[in-house]
């Protein structure tokens, strides 16, 4: 009778839920110790799989997690997105896609450990960086500080998450290990009260003994470092890695050291090169690390993709990010092992005392679809009746999140033509009386449309669609729609004329799949496909159907603008301009027989016709015109300039470089000399100088017949504080590695390890001209150079000009 029982109790545990599994396990623990991490008093080298729960459809969760543990990793990586889980104020949303705890009980299952990164900030090119939206609603709410408000959000929602996550740290017989507190916040500014604060928020949820760190980059991880806290750097493939640790070595030489952050590849922007980064640099970093004992997360090992509307944007100015999260990971976007993968699989069996689990097949084949036609169709109504606001509202105002807003409003007797001038939010399509006039598009800073005459009572309507919220830097307060008034002007009779009009009417169009069936049910008989340009805008609906179900990618390259949703999944947006043309599928979200998509297409296409390939297309761009900065009209005449001085302790013909001032400085020269070498360097001006448009000429580089680059370039006030780059732009660049993605707006996107560089052959000097958005007074120029060893193509001699 024992034996039965045993054996009854022994089926039950097998049958079990992981729930049950999961207290079934011992508990553990993990710390830090003398140059190494602890896990049950044994040292450890963490290697971690940065992957994305939200980016990847969770029947593939598994697979994706034994694809990590087949790597050779030991640990995964999660950022918590906490607009996913709260979409509205007060509504929380742990189930299904987003049931996170399951992620960790699979991950667990399958012998891997879990750091989770709670933000309430976590940035990964994700909408608003994880923030919701609905935080805007209070306009002048401060984010990621002490503002009263934000703080109490922020402690519920990361309550909520302890709900969830708190009963699985390894102190409990769980596979988490470590916490992040925040997250890079030296990048966004100085408020160790703030972090402070978040620090004790976690520790209260999560219990003293589970380790808490905090990540940022070598730059800056000493503005907010805390000092019970672990301190772990962030950097990219092909990093100098003693460079990167130098600083923290010097502070806490016992201290064990870890890349939070080891980047694998990039990010896509919409009208940009698909980004890649060679193996070699990646698996040669790796192998560094480990050879040292350091511990790391590959950020991304699997990127996903970001369905529906999470994509986020990034800043300065404004560059959305397209949906595909590839990263150009060694896991492609569909699951599926690149070479990347198998060159640093060989590599990381080195690191094991035990042969790697075998690759697993993918999680579902590859399908291709015949070309189809969207026949059911359903334009965009124009206009908005109704009494009408007597100001402008923003998406947040009016309690939209996502989607487009289309303002109308009567106009004046204006009888020539008039510029309309609006900040928009992020592309506007504008129509008189129903026909298009033009467009403004915030990604090409445009901010104004030349309109015609007008008779009185014209109306006029504005479609704005809000894209990805911006994601990185002081940006991320980002309002969509129509920022501000609306004004035209225009020279009447010899005068300048403006006119703002108060009243608008806002008729609303949510992005959301029932929206989408909504408006393609509006009346009794949908309109078959339209040929009028003017009224190709709209919603179209299509069907295909499947005898074998599998993994797709859905092209849209004779499509303009907008959403997808394929069987009411939300698959993301499409944008003719590229790189991307392509959308995945995944299989499990299809079904054998009939399946439905829909395309809401704001701009309207060539042909609405769709078809399913066997491969993405990740990179094939149609733009208007050329990335490149090169318009002749645009380059400025520098034969009767003069330089800026800039000034030096050491002589005549060099630069005060790496914290000499201009107190110290016993000449000056028209010409800056710079040290070899990584790390920040800062050339002081001898005057305060003036100007609007920044030229920077390089003359020289250290190694000769190098190409040159820059990583970032900062100005000071003359209080000797960085000028805000928000409003800075490319204005000209005489050579620039368009192939690379090494264009001029690399010197000022926030990010030390992205770097304009000269096309391959191009004779120095070359010259780089930034338009600042207004005039302003400098008192020096900060310089970083490229962050890999010997920091190549270093800038040697340069002058400074500004106009």
């Amino acid at each position: 009778m024992k034996k039965l029982l045993r054996r009854l109790a022994l089926a039950s545990l097998l049958l079990a839920s992981p729930s049950a599994l999961m207290a079934a396990q011992k508990p553990g623990t993990f710390a830090v110790g003398d140059k190494t991490f602890l896990l049950n008093g044994q040292p450890f080298v963490v290697k971690a799989a940065e992957v994305h729960y939200p980016r990847i459809p969770r029947p593939y969760w598994e697979h994706r997690i034994k694809m990590c543990k087949a790597l050779g990793m030991n640990a995964v990586c999660i950022y918590i997105f906490w607009n996913i889980h709260e979409q509205q104020e007060g509504v929380f949303d742990f189930s299904g896609q987003n049931d996170v705890a399951e992620f960790c009980r699979l991950a667990q299952k399958n012998g891997m450990y879990v750091i989770v990164r709670p933000g309430p900030y976590v940035c990964a090119e994700w909408e608003m960086g994880g923030l919701p939206w609905w935080l805007l609603k209070k306009k002048d709410i401060k984010l990621r500080e002490r503002d009263p408000y934000f703080m109490e959000r922020v402690k519920i929602f990361e309550q909520k998450v302890g709900e969830q996550l708190a009963p699985l740290t390894i102190q409990k017989g769980g596979p988490i290990i470590m916490v992040q507190v925040e997250n890079e916040y030296g990048s966004y500014g100085e408020d160790k009260p703030y972090v402070s604060e978040i620090r004790d928020c976690l520790r209260g949820i999560y219990g003293k003994e589970l380790e808490l760190f905090q990540c940022d980059w070598s730059s800056n991880f000493e503005k907010n470092g805390l000092d019970d806290l672990t301190w772990t750097m962030n950097f990219g493939t092909g990093a100098n890695i003693d460079q990167q640790f130098r600083r923290l070595g010097e502070l806490r030489p016992n201290a064990p050291k870890m890349c939070s952050e080891f980047w694998s590849g990039w990010f896509d922007k919409w009208g940009a090169r698909h980004e890649t980064r060679p193996a070699k640099d990646m698996v040669e970093g790796m192998d560094e690390m480990l050879s040292k004992g350091i511990s790391f997360s590959l950020y991304m090992t699997h990127g996903g993709t970001s369905f529906g509307h999470w994509a986020g944007a990034n800043s300065p100015g404004f560059a959305p990010d397209v949906t595909s999260y590839d990263y150009d990971a060694p896991i492609n976007e569909y699951g599926q092992a690149t070479p990347k993968y198998y060159e640093l699989r060989e590599m990381m069996q080195k690191y094991s005392d035990k042969k790697l689990p075998d690759v697993p097949k993918p999680a579902a084949p590859i399908i291709t679809v015949p070309k189809f036609e969207l026949t059911e169709y359903q334009p965009l109504t124009l206009g908005a009746a109704g009494e009408g606001e007597d100001r402008i509202m923003t998406f947040e105002e009016v309690g939209m999140g996502w989607g487009m807003m289309m303002y109308s409003t009567s106009l004046p007797e204006i009888p020539v033509k008039s510029r309309l001038t609006a900040e928009v939010h992020d592309f506007a399509q504008v129509f008189i009386d129903g026909k298009y006039i033009g467009k403004i598009d915030r990604v090409k800073n445009e901010k104004s449309l030349l309109l015609p005459a007008v008779k009185k009572d014209a109306r006029i309507d504005i479609l704005v669609e809000g894209m990805g919220r911006i994601n990185f830097g002081r940006a991320i307060k980002d309002f969509k729609g129509i920022i501000g008034n609306v004004t035209l002007t225009a020279e009447v009779d010899n005068n300048e004329v403006t006119w703002t009009p108060r009243i608008w009417n806002n008729v609303l169009f949510p992005d959301s799949y029932e929206n989408a069936v909504r408006a393609l049910s509006y009346d009794k008989t949908v309109r078959q496909n339209p040929t009028d340009l003017d009224t190709k805008r709209g919603y179209y609906r299509g069907y295909f159907t499947l005898k074998k179900v599998g993994d797709t990618f859905l092209n849209f390259e004779t499509w303009g603008k907008g959403q997808v949703w394929v069987n009411g999944h939300a698959m993301g947006r499409i944008w003719s301009i590229g790189p991307q043309q392509t959308l995945y599928v995944p299989g499990c979200w299809l079904k054998k027989g009939r399946n439905e998509i829909i395309v809401l297409d704001i701009v309207g296409p060539r042909e609405p016709v769709v078809w399913g390939q066997d491969k993405p297309e990740l990179n094939k761009l149609q733009l208007e015109k050329s990335n490149k900065h090169n318009n002749i009209g645009d380059k400025p005449d520098l034969n009767s300039a003069t330089p800026i001085a800039v000034v030096s302790a050491a002589s005549p013909s060099a630069a005060a470089v790496s914290g000499a001032s201009p107190s110290e400085a016993a000449a000056s020269s028209a010409t800056a000399t710079l040290k070899p070498g990584n790390g920040w360097q800062t050339i002081f001006f001898k005057n305060d100088a003036k100007g609007r448009y920044l030229a920077i000429e390089c003359l020289s580089t250290q190694k000769a017949g190098d190409r040159t680059a820059i990583a970032e370039l900062y100005l000071q006030n003359p209080g000797g504080r960085r000028i805000s780059r928000e409003k800075w732009t490319t204005k000209y660049a005489n050579s620039e590695d368009d192939n690379g993605n090494h264009t001029g707006d690399k010197v000022f996107d926030l990010q030390e390890s992205t770097y304009w560089q000269t096309e391959k052959g191009a004779q120095a000097p070359h010259l780089l001209v930034i338009d600042l958005g207004e005039e302003q007074t400098v008192s020096a120029l900060e310089y970083l150079p490229r962050a890999e060893q010997g920091a190549p193509g270093s800038v040697k001699e340069l002058r400074v000009y500004l106009y």
